[in-house]
């Protein structure tokens, strides 16, 4: 693959002197295949945890901007453990940053078994709350963790660097998928106790076998003498394109955490337990569809863009291309939503397949976006560049969420879609000056 040395060790993906080399105890495809395989698991765990919680406590009644509140702190943690997770690894290896993500989730989940159906809404608001920032510190140390190391072991000749990242993301994401579709699923036949409990059954097992089977090795530890201080990129590129990824993802979660599938519960149930159970699993499924057609787009991007040998001047002006395709979508179905001034079967076809072109061109977005930050990150740093990148993208989540149950609240579906064209354009626009660099 290109990666190895004479002395029996490889070189990182575009490494420097100054960050030490990975005794190749084992071949980087398979501590690449082991690196995935957690990040599935975890991430599937996720998805259903989500979905868990947001047709639960809207079942129970919950107001959009309450079911906002429950989702706020897992995203402000977010924000604050991209920028301690790459010091993180840094300091302590990319191994031990994995093992963390997974052991918190296991906690979050046991946790949140242990919700008492009499407390007060506010008194489970508040614990939920905290639970989700457990569950947000540990999604973004795997996250962290989980893209540092392609940076790291993908091959650097062929376009391996965008092939790599592209197949991990894309298949994150479909896991994912599956995950929102296991939580509604679960939550319709087993009921919420018995589904938490079992997921963190599940991951405690998948977490045992990551320890024993991950190969040593796995890279990077920074310079012994660098502070915490340098959080904050050096490279205007990485600045830039951060900016550009709080927006888009801003743009998708201000209608894909509470209003679309509030929307969707509303319009499907009848009311009856048998309808309540019933729209779970539409809701969810759809949900569900929507991340694995994400995540196979992510996969298939670096053909659809020509990522092989391509100049990167070029994948800029690509990504400024199609970030500007997105602005549109909203847009329009916003003004239908407003058009039909309330549940129309006409409308509900049309937000399907809207929010499925929506998700076609942000799938294209989110790839060459994971693909630029690895190629704009110098490996001396990596873990540190990466981190800031996904502390935007949590910024974009929060700020994404707050306005998802807001704008609902405020002016239904069509002022919830409107506020995610509004933040589609500010993604482009930002986008738009990696040109000027």
């Amino acid at each position: 693959m290109g990666l190895f040395l004479p002395t029996g060790r490889y070189r990182p993906h575009g490494c420097g002197s100054d960050v030490s080399d990975v005794t190749a105890s084992a071949n980087p495809l398979r501590a690449y295949a082991a690196v995935t395989a957690a990040y599935w698991a975890f991430m599937l765990s996720d998805g259903a945890l989500r979905m868990l919680v947001l047709l639960h406590f809207n079942a129970l009644g919950f107001s959009p901007v309450q079911l906002a509140w429950l989702f706020l702190l897992y995203e402000v943690a977010g924000i604050v453990t991209n920028l301690a997770a790459g010091w993180l690894a840094a300091r302590f290896g990319l191994a031990a940053t994995l093992y963390g993500g997974l052991s918190l989730q296991i906690g979050a989940l046991v946790a949140l078994a242990q919700l008492d159906p009499a407390w007060s809404v506010a008194a489970s608001v508040a614990f939920v709350m905290a639970v989700q920032g457990v569950s947000g510190v540990a999604k973004d140390l795997a996250k962290m963790s989980s893209k540092s190391a392609v940076k790291l072991l993908a091959p650097t000749e062929d376009g391996g660097l965008f092939r790599w990242v592209a197949a991990l993301t894309g298949s994150k994401n479909a896991v994912k998928g599956f995950g929102f579709f296991l939580g509604a699923a679960l939550l319709g036949l087993a009921g919420f106790d018995a589904a938490v409990w079992g997921m963190a059954a599940v991951l405690a097992v998948i977490l045992l076998a990551v320890v024993l089977f991950l190969p040593a090795g796995l890279p990077v530890r920074m310079k012994s003498d660098e502070s915490w201080s340098g959080w904050r990129s050096k490279d205007i590129r990485v600045n830039r394109l951060s900016l550009a990824l709080m927006f888009l993802f801003g743009a998708r979660d201000v209608w894909f955490v509470v209003g679309i599938p509030v929307y969707f519960q509303a319009v499907l149930s009848d009311g009856t337990a048998e309808g309540r159970r019933e729209a779970f699993f539409l809701v969810g499924g759809f949900m569900a569809l929507w991340i694995i057609a994400y995540g196979v787009v992510q996969g298939f991007a670096p053909r659809l863009l020509g990522g092989k040998g391509q100049p990167e001047a070029e994948t800029v002006n690509k990504a400024v291309f199609w970030s500007g395709l997105l602005v549109p979508v909203p847009f329009v179905l916003a003004l239908a939503a407003l058009v039909a001034g309330g549940p129309a079967p006409w409308l509900t076809i049309l937000l399907v397949v809207g929010l499925l072109v929506f998700g076609f061109i942000f799938a294209v977005n989110s790839s060459v976006h994971s693909y630029l930050i690895l190629a704009f990150g110098s490996a001396e740093r990596i873990t540190r560049d990466v981190g800031f990148y996904y502390m935007a993208n949590a910024a974009g989540r929060l700020i994404g969420t707050l306005l998802s149950g807001v704008s609902f609240q405020l002016g239904g579906l069509p002022l919830c879609l409107a506020t995610a064209g509004v933040m589609a354009l500010a993604s482009w626009l930002a986008a738009r000056r990696l040109r000027l660099v």
